[in-house]
This record gives structure tokens, sequence and C-alpha cells, in this order.
């Protein structure tokens, strides 16, 4: 289980562990009350299942974009430094102005973490 999923279920938990029960008695006349915890109740079930289906599609969000780094991961690994160079050449070629964005992201994320550092 990943450490997104635990995340998911502790949370899950806590939800759970945190809904009163409603019944009769507690504050006063219990019809009013009852009213009014039975609509609280069902707002954090409605509540509850909103997260559930958030953290579901984030968690398969999540591992298809994994899966999909993977596969290029793959790809690379299986490509020589030859071809990769020649590859980015190409796209260079292609997309002049597309590599002088990514090159000026990459350095300046790259400036960040050097200056970061000190």
């Amino acid at each position: 289980m990943s450490e997104f999923e635990a995340e998911v279920k502790k949370a899950e938990k806590e939800l759970e562990q945190g809904l009163i029960p409603v019944g009769n008695g507690g504050f006063g006349d219990g019809t009013m009350n009852d009213e009014f915890l039975g609509d609280l109740k069902m707002q954090a079930q409605e509540y509850g299942q909103q997260i559930k289906d958030a953290a579901e599609k984030a968690r398969d969000f999540a591992s298809e974009k994994f899966t999909q780094a993977g596969d290029k991961i793959k790809d690379l690994s299986s490509k020589d430094p030859k071809e990769l160079v020649e590859d980015a050449k190409e796209f260079a070629r292609q997309k002049p102005g597309q590599t002088i964005l990514i090159s000026a992201a990459v350095g300046l994320v790259l400036g960040l973490l050097l200056r970061g550092r000190k």
C-alpha cells in the first residue's frame, strides 16, 4: 500500500470516528435536535463521499502519471546517449521557441536550488 493510500485510509477512519450517532436524548426536546443532528449526519456523509471520490480520482491520476513516467524512463534508459543527443538536436530544430522556454525554466529551477543550498 502506498503512502497516499495509507493517508486516505487514515482520513476515512478519522471521519468515521468523528461522526456522532443520532439518538433520542441529550439536548432539550429531542425532535429539533434529532432533525438538526440528522441533517448534520447527512451532510457529513455527503462530504465523506465527496472526499472518497476525490481521493480515488487523485489516486487514479497519480498512478496513471507514474505509469507514464515509468514508460518514459524505460524508453530513455534503452536509448544510447548519442541517440538522445540527436533527438534533442532534432527537437530544437523543429521547435526552437519551446526549446528556449524549457532551457530557461530548467536554468531558473537549478538557480533556485543552488541558491537555496547556501
